[in-house]
């Protein structure tokens, strides 16, 4: 199965008080401009997505806490459409996935919270949910293993089709 996802790990100081490691740094992505970052903190067993859109380069990773990120391609040209992948991210890996436009994303909360964080690079103006895309957790098309049989969802993936 072939998937324009890349995956990286940071390096990171690590000693007796904690860890100090570099997420990100101008030129680690070539012709990829991020213009802005966001976090979301889940507490355990919340599922939050899968959700996409058209333009967005997204990359992924998890400061604190630990989560499992499934990704999915939704490219209808594509010959993986509606395939998807997972990883573990978490505070102790330092494992980044970078995810193109056409790909939807969600993520499960594993320990007793976890910080998702994404930076984000698009052509024009950002992309807000009125035009995302969203596809549902649970869709036996898919048949992802999220390892949970009732998660915490928001309204907007209760209703995703």
């Amino acid at each position: 199965m072939h998937f324009d996802i890349k995956k990286f790990t940071s390096s990171a100081f690590i000693d007796k008080r904690g860890y100090y490691w570099t997420s990100w740094k101008k030129g680690q992505i070539k012709k990829i401009k991020f213009k802005h970052d966001k976090f979301s903190l889940s507490k355990k067993n919340v599922l939050r997505g899968l959700h996409g859109d058209t333009k967005t380069w997204k990359l992924v990773s998890c400061p604190y806490g630990k989560f499992l990120l499934v990704v999915v391609n939704y490219n209808k040209r594509s010959l993986d459409f509606l395939k998807w992948r997972s990883w573990v991210l978490s505070q102790k890996n330092r494992l980044q996935i970078l995810i193109p436009p056409n790909y939807a994303n969600g993520h499960l909360c594993l320990s007793k919270e976890c910080l998702f964080h994404y930076k984000l690079s698009y052509k024009g103006a950002y992309v807000d949910i009125n035009k995302q895309f969203s596809l549902r957790w649970n869709d036996p098309k898919l048949k992802i293993k999220w390892k949970i049989k009732n998660p915490i969802i928001s309204t907007r993936d209760k209703n995703s089709k």
